[in-house]
């Protein structure tokens, strides 16, 4: 009996444990970005050259009958023949206007994943994959890709995130003097931006092809438009490991947040971790860039809003990313697309005019920013 209450008792304990980060905020953030995103999906699949009533489109978008038949996601998923039995107005939602939204929930949630790992990695609450040059980096080598080694689009990801890596190995090694700070990263993430952008756009100049250049200036700004389920196939296996391994490295990460000295009295070889947990902020980043191009502000600006809503705990922060950078995303594609109705902006556009004036905020309500 004894045992047995012993048992019990160490269940119930780590069943508190499991569940002890969990916390009102954190289900108030995560339905909030629910209600948001649930709200921009059923305005983005309503509008269009074959508009639907927002009762239409609720219908469409929760059909069991599609929902629930693996043929059909076996075609989206893995690419096979879509059945032939699929309405028009169920082909315009699950087959053009769904995997917009679907890849904007995997670029936004890619994009605050990586931010939050970035500041958290750096100590950091300015680093972003933006300004610390490895969304330059890994857009370097997919418009390289793009232009003129096209055979190789379906490896986008592995080759973005080669070019992240390369970015983030050449901004460290700059800041490096005897260790390093946040203003030396940022300053040295603006230096290595600044190169990899102006050979981006010199690339231009070796371009001759009008549709090809078009498509790469989209590409640049950030953009949802034309992407479909084959941009969900590119992206989902990388994000689904990289937000898995991002979730494992949650007790490394609060050790890193107490500051070197203290990480390595605990034992943790400090460079290591910190290596290898921003490779798989570098993974993240570069599916998102693969499918989306250089959009901006993303990373920067929603880790700091969960920060503020949840506290800086690891795990809630992270979770609160993965709810709040998809809302974030498809909110600002729904105003890219609806904002100068029939011309479609860019979503990068949007984001950015969303994120600088965010940002001058935080430099105005903060005194001293920088390090966490």
């Amino acid at each position: 009996m004894a045992g047995s209450s012993a048992t019990r008792e160490k269940g119930a304990e780590t069943d508190d444990w499991a569940v002890s980060w969990v916390d009102s905020r954190l289900v108030s953030l995560i339905l909030g970005s629910l209600g948001v995103l649930l709200a921009a999906t059923l305005l983005q699949v309503s509008f269009g050259a074959y508009p639907l009533t927002l009762s239409e489109a609720w219908r469409t978008v929760f059909d069991p009958q599609v929902i629930f038949h693996v043929g059909v996601w076996r075609a989206f998923l893995l690419g096979g023949e879509i059945p032939d039995w699929l309405t028009a107005q169920q082909l315009i939602v699950w087959n053009i206007r769904l995997p917009r939204i679907l890849v904007g929930i995997l670029v936004g949630a890619n994009l605050a994943i990586s931010g939050a790992i970035f500041q958290i990695v750096t100590r950091n609450e300015l680093a972003s994959p933006y300004i610390l040059g490895i969304s330059d980096g890994a857009g370097l080598v997919v418009l390289l890709t793009l232009t003129m080694f096209s055979g190789l689009v379906s490896w986008l990801p592995v080759l973005a995130a080669a070019g992240g890596a390369f970015a983030f190995l050449l901004v460290y090694a700059i800041a490096w003097k005897n260790g390093t700070s946040p203003i030396r990263l940022v300053l040295a993430g603006v230096i290595v931006g600044s190169v990899f952008g102006s050979v981006q756009r010199a690339l231009f100049f070796f371009i001759d092809d009008l549709g090809i250049a078009m498509a790469a200036q989209t590409w640049l700004s950030g953009s949802l438009l034309g992407t479909d389920w084959e941009q969900v196939r590119i992206a989902l296996p990388f994000t689904i490991l990289a937000l898995v391994l991002a979730l494992a490295v949650t007790r490394q990460l609060d050790i890193l947040l107490l500051g070197e000295k203290t990480a390595r009295s605990l034992g943790m070889s400090v460079e290591r971790v910190r290596f290898l947990v921003a490779g798989i902020a570098i993974l993240s980043t570069a599916a998102a860039i693969a499918v989306a191009g250089l959009v901006s502000f993303v990373g920067l600006i929603v880790p700091h809003m969960v920060r503020n809503i949840v506290g800086g705990d690891t795990k809630r922060l992270l979770v609160g990313c993965l709810f709040v950078g998809p809302a974030l995303l498809v909110g600002a594609d729904v105003g890219a697309r609806l904002a100068l109705n029939p011309v479609q902006l860019p979503v990068g556009i949007i984001t950015g005019l969303i994120g600088g004036p965010y940002f001058l905020y935080l430099m105005r309500k903060q005194e001293n920013m920088g390090e966490i």
